[in-house]
Formats: C-alpha cells, sequence, structure tokens
C-alpha cells in the first residue's frame, strides 16, 4: 500500500473529486492548507503599506491506495492540477505498513477496498 500527499491548486477540487471515481477510490482526506514553495506567494497592499503574503492557498489531498493503482493516479492528478506555472503543487508517495477498518477489523489491502 502506498499514500499520496498531493499538495495543489485549490480551483481543482472539482477535478481532484472525479479523480477517485474515475480510478474507483474509496477515500479521500482533502484539508484546506497554506504554505510556499518556488512561489514564494505575492506581495500585496494594506492601507498604502506594502505587505508580504508568504503562504499561499493550496489544498492537501491524502489517498491510500493500492501500489498498482499510484502511477495511474499520479498521472491523473498531475493532469488535472499542471498549468505549467509556478504553484501548480507537488506530489508525495509514502509506503503504508499496515491499514485496518475500525468497523469490521479488517487489515491491509482489504481494509482500503
Amino acid at each position: 500500500m502506498k499514500k499520496i500527499e498531493a499538495y495543489v491548486r485549490t480551483e481543482k477540487l472539482g477535478e481532484i473529486k472525479g479523480i477517485l471515481v474515475k480510478h474507483n477510490l474509496n477515500g479521500v482526506s482533502i484539508m484546506q492548507v497554506m504554505g510556499c514553495g518556488t512561489q514564494k506567494g505575492w506581495t500585496g497592499f494594506v492601507r498604502g503599506t506594502e505587505v508580504d503574503y508568504n503562504f499561499l492557498n493550496k489544498l492537501k489531498v491524502e489517498i491510500v491506495l493500492l501500489d498498482e493503482q499510484v502511477e495511474a493516479v499520479v498521472e491523473s492528478i498531475i493532469e488535472v492540477d499542471a498549468t505549467g506555472e509556478f504553484g501548480d503543487g507537488k506530489i508525495f508517495i509514502y509506503n503504508v505498513e499496515d491499514a485496518i477498518r475500525i468497523r469490521t477489523k479488517e487489515r491491509g489491502d482489504d481494509a482500503i477496498k
């Protein structure tokens, strides 16, 4: 099992949810987060004073899935989120040692199907 953690543009939420349907995925966690990378935020003016906003709004998407699903899901995320501009985000992939569905006590792959 793997965990995909993707930081994507907030306006891509609908398309990200579509990926779940497309790949028959059962669960996802989506959080609103703020952060910065290469883009470094933006500069604005508040009451005539220049203010640096170092953090940008992003969505953090977490999905735990089977190993064989990872590449297809990653490609789908890239396809819907990429604009070619700074701020497109990042994807991290982690190994998941185990998963347990509390209701049924199923473990491993069965817990995430």
